[in-house]
């Protein structure tokens, strides 16, 4: 970081699981959460709050490393956690995440909301579909998009 440099960004990941599979269970949600953690942790990041999903996940954290590009980011932490998801044989067969992701700004003034929201999913997804969800993201957020860019979604 520069000298006298300051900020103050909070970013809301969210990515799937390849083929939209129900890869990530009760069993190893928490381990596959605290590593990617310490991803972004090692990466000058802090994590607020994170979800693993059977078949997506959330993690909402504070951008404070502007070193690193979101993108690249989100790239490591794919790359980091498929591979210790499969050499710790978490997942009956090979555990991958789907190509894309969704990044979503907040102010200071929605952390808590954010906050309640990803760590309260499972209650959430008893209501609205993943496909659901997303959606309403991108247009909350007015973001132009292409159904045939989505995630893979299977109802």
């Amino acid at each position: 970081m520069m000298p006298n440099t300051y900020t103050q960004i909070y970013i809301q990941l969210v990515f799937a699981t390849k083929g939209r599979e129900n890869k990530i269970t009760s069993l190893i949600r928490d381990e596959i959460e605290k590593y990617i953690c310490g991803i972004f942790n090692n990466k000058g990041q802090k994590v607020l709050a994170i979800y693993a999903n059977p078949d997506h996940i959330h993690i909402f954290f504070s951008y404070k490393n502007l070193q690193i590009t979101i993108s690249d980011l989100v790239k490591i932490v794919k790359i980091e956690s498929t591979n210790f998801i499969n050499e710790k044989k978490l997942t009956l067969n090979h555990f991958a995440w789907q190509q894309g992701y969704g990044a979503f700004s907040y102010g200071k003034s929605q952390k808590e909301k954010v906050v309640h929201y990803i760590l309260n999913q499972e209650t959430h997804h008893k209501k609205k579909s993943f496909k659901q969800e997303y959606i309403e993201f991108l247009n909350a957020f007015e973001i132009e998009f292409k159904d045939e860019y989505l995630f893979e979604f299977y109802d």
